[in-house]
């Protein structure tokens, strides 16, 4: 117990020390408050004092900094004046544009007018070296002769290399200071003067460019045309067009890429500065060829057609691409007025040649084809190749009006006369129209011949070839279908009529010798002399018939027509023959003057068929050959 009462005794002393030492360091250290209360109320005045010095040495370091920058910036609008003023060089455009772009922003940020005055001048001096620089680019683009594949004409495009320079060059232009977008900065209008002068230099250029690609291809046009087929001329016409409307669509592509003013009305302005070089070849085109086509018009009328027809085509493209892009004037519809009013004057022309032909010289003609059989051919032949063109005319002219030289005048489809006739039934009326003018005509000539049998000669080929040519083997498959029911109808009736004035003209003077006349009932030797002179004046008309058809030959392009028409006429004549000597041999002949008469038959029908070319010529021969061995041996 008494360790226990030792240790706690022990322990309290301790503990007393302990309070005793904790006393003494509150005393200490709120003393040490004190002291520092009594130092912040010392120091605190001071530190009042240095704030405001620092903020006075900050204001002056910053009026030492903005002395030091406009000092520098007076150093550095000379040195980059120097720059500005020598231009852009070779693979530094980048640097000579952020100079540009420096002088932009300190405009932008400068209060002095002196200084935005000295550096507008060097933007406006920097705008216009820089387009000097693009003038130059475009023109090494638009230089030269354009390139020549062959006859072909090939589209080229901007050479890359050129484009790759221009294309950050003209980026750059966009951005400069324009009154529309900087109203305020000193340069604007300067740069804007600078940049259109540029862009009508572009034009210039480049449309003088696009002319010369062009030009040589619409000379050959012209000139081949005085040479070539109307419907391949109307083609190689349209061909031209197509490549003229595709080089102003490649530049309008190209302009909208480079063109420093890039607002809609500017670019509608250049292109049409540089359309004007394109369209002025394009009327030089179309007024040479007009006037190719004027000065023979019978000649060049599928010129015309072929040449309305490509220029209907192209008529809504050209809108497009042409009249749709801020331009009022459209060539293309002043030509193809002009052209369309050549083409209306065709048609009646053409029935007034045809009409005119029947009033050529009479006599001895030809018994081939005439003229104006063949052009008809050839001219119904190429309607299909330009049927719209054709069609189109026709429903402009007006049903019927085109045969105007007849005082016929229908009309043409308007609000007091509505009816409109589908543009194919107007061709089927024109071709009936022709039809029935050229056979009037040709038969006509054939009357004006001296001698009948060769005017029906003459009308037998030539309406056999229109059958031939138009109906039967058409050298255009769709040329039958421009023939209406009653062109076809007119067409059979007249190659009828033509055939039977043939057998009119050449054989029934024949038949009309063996006809019975009052001779034939007399008695005695009179029965035998009228026999005999029939037989007579038949040999001679059949030597004749045979003279006539060696000098005009039938049908001679149509072989398996003029076989038939052989047959007809052994139908014909044969069968009074056969009549008359049947008559003969019931009389009192001799056996001499019998074979006589039988060789003389022979005779005859052999040189009938041989004058036609008639495959029974080959049978009726060999009995020809004994009828005179007969005859030979009695005699």
């Amino acid at each position: 117990m008494d360790d226990d009462s030792a240790e706690i005794e022990l322990l309290e002393q301790n503990l007393n020390k302990t309070h005793q030492i904790s006393q003494r360091m509150t005393s200490i250290l709120t003393n040490f408050d004190t002291r520092l209360v009594k130092l912040e109320k010392s120091i605190l005045p001071l530190y009042n004092s240095t704030q405001k010095l620092k903020q006075r040495a900050h204001n002056i370091d910053r009026a030492l900094l903005k002395i030091d920058e406009v000092a520098s910036s007076q150093d550095g609008i000379a040195v980059e004046e120097g720059l500005v003023l020598r231009g852009p060089q070779l693979g530094q455009l980048e640097a000579y544009i952020d100079i540009l772009e420096r002088l932009n922003a300190a405009i932008a940020f400068k209060s002095s007018d002196a200084d935005s005055r000295d550096m507008a001048r060097l933007i406006e001096t920097g705008a216009k070296k820089l387009t000097q620089l693009y003038t130059k680019l475009v023109a090494e683009g638009s230089s030269g002769s354009p390139p020549v594949s062959g006859l072909a004409f090939m589209l080229t495009e901007f050479p890359p290399s050129l484009m790759s320079s221009l294309t950050p060059l003209v980026a750059f232009l966009r951005t400069l200071p324009l009154p529309s977008t900087h109203p305020s900065h000193p340069a604007a209008s300067a740069i804007l003067n600078t940049l259109k002068d540029a862009q009508r230099g572009y034009a210039d250029m480049r449309g003088s460019w696009s002319r010369k690609a062009l030009e040589m291809h619409s000379r050959r046009v012209v000139d081949r045309a005085e040479t070539l087929d109307g419907v391949a001329a109307g083609k190689e016409f349209s061909i031209w067009i197509d490549n003229l409307l595709k080089v102003t669509e490649t530049e309008y592509t190209l302009l909208t890429e480079l063109a420093p003013l890039s607002s809609n009305t500017l670019i509608a302005s250049t292109y049409d500065t540089l359309l004007t070089p394109l369209l002025t070849l394009f009327t030089d085109t179309l007024s040479s060829l007009t006037s190719l086509i004027k000065r023979s018009l019978h000649k060049y009328t599928f010129h015309a057609l072929s040449a309305f027809s490509a220029l209907t085509m192209s008529q809504s493209r050209w809108e497009s691409v042409l009249a749709r892009r801020g331009r009022e004037g459209n060539e293309l519809r002043d030509g193809l007025n002009a052209i369309r009013g050549v083409c209306l004057r065709s048609f009646p022309e053409f029935l007034a040649d045809l009409k005119l032909a029947a009033a050529g010289k009479g006599g001895d003609l030809s018994v081939g084809l005439a003229d104006i059989t063949i052009s008809t051919v050839q001219y119904l032949n190429r309607i299909p190749d330009v049927q719209d063109a054709v069609g189109s005319a026709l429903s402009a002219l007006g049903d019927g009006n085109w045969k105007m030289g007849d005082g016929k005048q229908v009309g043409k489809t308007s609000k007091s006369n509505p009816v409109e006739v589908n543009e194919k039934v107007l061709i089927q009326h024109f071709v009936f129209d022709v039809m029935n003018t050229l056979i009037g005509s040709l038969t006509t000539l054939s009357r004006t011949q001296r001698r009948p049998p060769f005017g029906s000669v003459f009308l037998i080929n030539n309406v056999s070839h229109l059958v031939s040519h138009l109906v039967l083997r058409p050298t255009n498959p769709n040329t039958p279908s421009l023939l209406s029911r009653p062109t076809t109808d007119f067409l059979t009736s007249s190659w009828r009529t033509a055939k039977a004035g043939y057998f009119d003209a050449s054989f029934s003077p024949l038949m009309q010798t063996l006809a019975d006349d009052a001779r034939d009932k007399t008695s005695g030797s009179g029965w035998k002399a009228a026999a005999k002179e029939k037989f007579t004046r038949f040999y001679d008309l059949l030597e004749e018939v045979g003279e006539r058809h060696r000098i005009a030959k039938v049908l001679e392009e149509d072989p398996e027509e003029r076989s038939a028409v052989g047959e007809e006429v052994v139908k014909l004549v044969l069968p009074s023959l056969q009549r008359f000597m049947q008559k003969q041999k019931e009389k009192e002949f001799s056996k001499s003057e019998l074979l006589t008469l039988v060789v003389c038959n022979k005779l005859t029908l052999h040189q009938i068929l041989k004058s036609v070319s008639h495959p029974v010529f080959l049978r009726e021969s060999a009995s020809f050959d004994n009828a005179s061995r007969r005859y030979q041996v009695v005699s």
